[in-house]
């Protein structure tokens, strides 16, 4: 029999490590609790049994929603779906999250899907869970897409909503301490703003939230985390906020009031190097006393030409040195990402960036990188110049699955090519964790971490990488990291996705 107000909501499994429990779950939760729905959420840590449990849970439900990114959500997100539409054909299976919202007519053509929820999906859910308790048509529902007599239909956007007017999340519905079990530390995502101003071409932010910048005002953050913290006991706050610093005055208000709350909790951020590097050296020691002991930079490149090519003409070498200085002097660890293989980038581009960071890090005991091969996501504005250089578009969901960080689908980054830049890289990363790994190293390895320095730099200023002897020696040695979590500074494998 089926109930009359429950719906199944689920989280597909990835291989990045966990920042506590899916925030666009808890998100989507809210307005459906308050309007009294009974949510039953599932990911793979509140149940390890997650396909059992979901057969189960959607015997009496009104519908299953799926909330998938691009890349290994894919997998069990069809997986399941199909399993609980073989159980229950006639109940509604709706997606939503950031692949199904930008490959809308795609995702939907699939037999197990019968909606898609796009973007801002909190108000969306709740008009189609709505409709479909009281056995309604779904014509109308703005931001919806679904199949009727055997047709898609698309409804027109629906306006976006003042998040400060949407519900908190439902925290209440997760047990911090299972992620604390997976993660090592309590954790608590939290999400202060959403969208980012800019335009970068290789970037879906600004097609999901079309580059509106929507944040929460700055005592309901501030109320928020000094109310979360001690209740579940949290020691950090990754903020999933696209570009934080967008509003400086308000980031910096937040700071204060948290310090002004005497709630104590280590906290985390994502921006761009010229938000921060137009901040006062007062203003990030601010962020720091207040608990921020990370931020990650989506510096890209280190080449103008290539930013320019990013349209990210806003961004500046300069920035990016005196973004290091002053979260250096303020104690903060900062993460710069870095793009290779982009549409018109030479050797000559990588291997100037590979120069200055160097030079950067070099300079800042506290500067990581996070390099990745250009990944292609469904949806970013340069996809027409993509197709003509003969990049091929999955063509299917399934297709999609196997998009993620380090999978290379460049058709100008093949063969020695693409193995001149991975040991480029190798050598560029190595160079950077000896140089850290130096300070704080005992005696014994620090003699052998200067006979390979010299070499490895001599390298790079002439940019020589045959016969790399210096690591294969190293890799006896430890492992170099190379690819870091640009919200916590964590250290990824290769193939890891981060999901933010």
């Amino acid at each position: 029999m089926t109930s009359k107000r429950k719906v199944v909501l689920f989280y597909p499994p990835y291989d990045g490590p966990p920042l506590g429990a899916p925030l666009s779950l808890l998100c989507l939760a809210a307005p459906l609790l308050e309007a009294g729905f009974e949510v039953k959420l599932v990911d793979n840590l509140m149940a390890p049994d997650y396909e059992q449990t979901i057969l189960r849970e959607t015997q009496d439900a009104l519908c299953l929603g799926i909330s998938m990114l691009t890349g290994p959500h894919i997998g069990a997100a069809i997986r399941i779906a199909r399993a609980v539409k073989k159980l229950r054909p006639e109940m509604p299976i709706v997606l939503g999250g950031w692949h199904a919202s930008l490959a809308t007519e795609q995702t939907l053509r699939e037999d197990f899907v019968d909606a898609i929820v796009r973007g801002q999906g909190e108000l969306t859910l709740l008009e189609l869970v709505q409709r479909i308790a009281e056995g309604k048509d779904w014509s109308g529902i703005r931001g919806l897409s679904f199949k009727a007599g055997g047709k898609i239909h698309h409804e027109p956007e629906r306006p976006v909503a003042n998040i400060n007017e949407l519900p908190a999340p439902a925290y209440h519905l997760a047990d911090p301490g299972i992620y604390a079990a997976a993660s090592g530390v309590r954790q608590l995502a939290y999400t202060s703003s959403v969208g980012c101003p800019y335009q970068c071409n290789y970037c879906t932010d600004q097609v999901f939230y079309k580059r509106r910048f929507n944040a929460y005002r700055v005592e309901r953050v501030v109320n928020d985390l000094a109310e979360l913290i001690p209740r579940y006991n949290i020691a950090h706050v990754p903020l999933f906020d696209s570009n934080f610093l967008v509003d400086r005055k308000r980031a910096v208000a937040i700071a204060r009031g948290i310090i002004d709350s005497g709630t104590r909790f280590q906290w985390d951020f994502q921006t761009s190097t010229d938000f921060l590097s137009t901040m006062s050296d007062e203003d990030v020691c601010l962020l720091a006393e207040s608990g921020v002991h990370h931020i990650g930079f989506g510096t890209e490149s280190a080449s103008q030409e290539v930013l320019n090519l990013m349209n990210k003409r806003f961004q500046h070498v300069d920035q990016m040195v005196e973004t290091a200085r002053k979260t250096d002097r303020a104690g903060i660890h900062v993460v710069f990402n870095i793009i290779l293989g982009y549409p018109g980038e030479t050797e000559a581009h990588r291997q100037q960036t590979f120069r200055i960071m160097s030079d950067i890090a070099r300079e800042y005991w506290n500067v990581s990188f996070s390099p990745n091969i250009f990944t292609p996501y469904p949806g970013i504005p340069i996809w027409p110049q993509l197709k003509e250089m003969g990049v091929r578009e999955p063509q299917s969901l399934e297709e999609w699955e196997t998009l993620a960080l380090g999978a290379n689908v460049l058709p100008w980054l093949r063969g020695e090519e693409l193995q001149r830049v991975r040991r480029s890289l190798d050598y560029f990363l190595l160079n950077n964790q000896i140089r850290k790994a130096a300070k704080k190293a005992p005696w014994l390895r620090r003699g052998f971490r200067r006979l390979l320095g010299a070499p490895i730099r001599w390298r790079i200023g002439r940019n020589r990488y045959s016969f790399p002897w210096e690591l294969w020696l190293s890799r006896t040695v430890e492992k170099v990291v190379t690819r870091r979590s640009l919200l916590t500074g964590q250290a990824l494998s290769e193939r890891t996705q981060e999901v933010c």
